[in-house]
């Protein structure tokens, strides 16, 4: 019994690891939130729009992350593939906004957890973690935060910008079943549940 739980738990985190690694790198749309490039809709764009303004990256490596989904982007709205060389201005990556470190630290739960979002996907293909659960929840809660502050502000564009999309519960989900150990968790907390039920139904039959 133990093997096998541990073989259900290992098939499962394996393939929500995956699925939550094509969510990251082929950039879904998740969330809409105020960046360095104007609005964000993924954590790659929100972690590499910090890198290349803070001139860590060079632009070879960022254009590597930020291919995957600049296909998916064209293929999804039916428009020719971006160029390599011309990926950043295809993207707005060539015009950046200047930020400074006090707007950096007020997003700074949406710019740690999408930085987490991306290092776990990475990491979750190797060996499944919780980094990529941290990421997905210091996300939403940075934009959830965000989000009851406009309730207070009485400004149309705001409400206009920030959102989180139902796609959102993809990598939530996903993130989720990628630990191994919490799956585990989950399948003997229902097999515990169903073996009561069991021997009720046979003591049931078993006095009829």
């Amino acid at each position: 019994m133990a093997s096998s739980s541990k073989k259900r738990a290992r098939t499962i985190s394996a393939i929500a690891s995956r699925i939550y690694f094509l969510v990251i790198i082929l950039q879904l749309p998740l969330f809409r939130f105020p960046c360095r490039i104007g609005m964000c809709k993924t954590p790659i764009e929100v972690a590499l729009s910090h890198l290349i303004a803070s001139e860590v990256f060079p632009d070879v490596a960022v254009k590597a992350f930020l291919y995957p989904g600049a296909i998916a982007k064209a293929i999804i709205s039916n428009t020719a593939i971006p160029s390599y060389d011309d990926l950043l201005n295809f993207l707005k990556f060539s015009y950046m906004e200047a930020a400074s470190a006090a707007t950096d630290l007020k997003n700074l739960e949406v710019l740690v957890g999408s930085y987490l979002c991306v290092a776990g996907a990475f990491l979750g293909l190797i060996r499944p973690g919780r980094a990529s659960l941290f990421g997905v929840l210091l996300v939403l809660w940075g934009i959830a935060r965000e989000l009851v502050l406009q309730k207070h502000v009485a400004t149309e564009d705001l409400k206009k910008t920030v959102s989180i999309y139902a796609t959102m519960w993809i990598p939530v989900l996903s993130a989720f079943f990628s630990v191994r150990g919490d799956v585990r968790k989950l399948i003997r907390s229902c097999k515990a549940k169903r073996i009561p039920k069991q021997l009720r139904m046979y003591s049931k039959a078993k006095f009829k």
